[in-house]
């Protein structure tokens, strides 16, 4: 059968670093894991977190049968290093990987020299297809891979099947003619579209293993493409400031996690299969000196690049059949440093000492004891965003900028956009927080930026489209 029949078918850590896993494996036949990581996708842009203008069908309909986070958290701003923690179970502090890769040239008149960092996942931290393949899992990683190049690819790191996991960050469009890895577009042909038909095919493989598919799209990060008879549904539509290409491309991967659910279902394999749809960090609100924005994360502030929440809180739904209620949602804050364990847990697999927390516990209804969430950016963003770092305790948020020690304090039950910074207010808590943000820090040893001699406050980026001013304190 080829591609488009195909197609057809199947359309119709506590402070300082580690938690251990918390919960045995359900006792049941191995669990194969489905985990689908759209790229650049905000919090707001999906039916299920409250988009009235984009159609998502598909995750609306897997809302029903999933529980849905409302506060889920990549582990940073930007793409390589969220990655990097789900496959790792690890902060990107620690893996000393902060920024995406290569990252952006050194500002010349910014006030701090940001550190050097890792070009590629670290060799001594093992990945979750490294972990499964011991209890005879077959994993793939299908998609964007955004964590090294040769010798750093997704089969140096225990996947047995890479189809279009290469160095680069995104692709140079999304339609062919386009050569990837494992992979070629013909003219006209859909990106989104093939690797979905390749996670499909992927799946329907799967017995008598388990298997591990770590469907990683690239969509919907810029370039902003789609079909145009897409595009056009859209711009007849009232989407505000978010671009009608950009929904076309949100649609798209709603239209790939259908298929891909469709496939689970036909292969007989559904109920075994856990199913996570997550994002890599926040909607791409500006990039660079662009003067139109690509997506809006209201009502929570800022995006992709920043520590504020748009940048980092994510739409995360998990359907793990026995286990999760469906059309629950868990408002306990979590993270992507999580994955690892909890993927762990479903395959009696060690987790080792890492810095998540298996989210098992949550997902049966069980309580859990609240813990800080961490977070490191010691880098200048495409977008506006300035060097920082970040903890949140239960509905208290502290964000600490390293240009001059700024504080901004806000206390996210009331405030979820982030608009009354308390720190004078709540001068205690803030101290606090600081230095709890402080002390993980230095437990797992950091990168900090340093002062730039060549410093110049007239021309130090300011000016970048996404620059968000300080919050007065009150």
């Amino acid at each position: 059968m080829d591609r488009r029949c195909f197609l057809q078918t199947v359309t119709a850590g506590a402070l300082g670093g580690a938690a251990v896993r918390l919960a045995a494996a359900p006792a049941t036949p191995p669990w194969n894991v489905l985990f689908v990581l759209t790229d650049d996708l905000g919090w707001h842009d999906v039916g299920p977190y409250g988009n009235r203008f984009i159609d998502t069908p598909n995750l609306n309909r897997f809302a029903q049968h999933s529980v849905r986070f409302t506060n889920a958290y990549a582990a940073c701003p930007v793409c390589s290093p969220t990655r990097a923690s789900i496959l790792t179970g690890q902060y990107p502090a620690r893996l000393h990987l902060t920024d995406w890769i290569p990252g952006r040239r050194q500002f010349p008149t910014s006030r701090l020299l940001v550190p050097k960092f890792n070009q590629f996942l670290p060799v001594e931290n093992q990945t979750i297809a490294e972990v499964l393949a011991p209890r005879g899992y077959r994993s793939a990683s299908i998609g964007k891979w955004h964590m090294g190049g040769d010798g750093h690819l997704p089969t140096d790191r225990g996947f047995t099947t890479n189809i279009a996991g290469a160095a680069a960050g995104s692709p140079p469009r999304y339609f062919g003619p386009l050569e990837l890895p494992g992979l070629t577009l013909e003219p006209g042909e859909s990106l989104t579209q093939r690797l979905t038909y390749e996670g499909a095919r992927f799946i329907a493989a799967g017995k008598p293993k388990p298997f591990f598919l770590y469907q990683s799209h690239f969509t919907v990060h810029l370039p902003l493409q789609a079909r145009e008879e897409v595009i056009a549904k859209y711009r007849a539509r009232d989407t505000g400031d978010v671009n009608p290409t950009y929904c076309a491309m949100v649609e798209s991967a709603d239209d790939s996690m259908g298929q891909l659910l469709k496939a689970l279902d036909d292969s007989g394999q559904a109920g075994n299969t856990i199913v996570i749809f997550f994002s890599d960090n926040g909607g791409v609100r500006f990039q660079g000196a662009q003067p139109k924005p690509v997506t809006s994360n209201s009502p929570l502030r800022a995006g992709k690049g920043h520590l504020f929440e748009g940048g980092i809180r994510e739409p995360l739904m998990i359907r793990w059949p026995g286990i999760t209620r469906p059309g629950t949602t868990i408002d306990t804050p979590v993270s992507s440093v999580d994955f690892f364990p909890t993927i762990c847990d479903a395959a009696a697999a060690p987790a080792g000492t890492v810095d998540g927390r298996s989210l098992l516990p949550l997902l049966r209804g069980e309580n859990s004891k609240e813990r800080p969430l961490f977070w490191h950016y010691p880098h200048y963003s495409d977008q506006g965003g300035r060097p920082s770092g970040a903890i949140r305790l239960g509905d208290w948020k502290l964000i600490e900028f390293y240009e001059d020690g700024r504080l901004e304090l806000f206390h996210l039950a009331d405030d979820a956009g982030e608009q009354r910074n308390l720190v004078r207010r709540e001068a205690d808590r803030a101290k606090k927080l600081q230095g709890m943000l402080s002390d993980w820090r230095h437990s797992v040893n950091a990168a900090m930026p340093s002062p730039n001699p060549q410093y110049d406050p007239a021309h130090s980026g300011e000016g970048l489209t996404g620059y968000e001013p300080p919050t007065p304190p009150v």
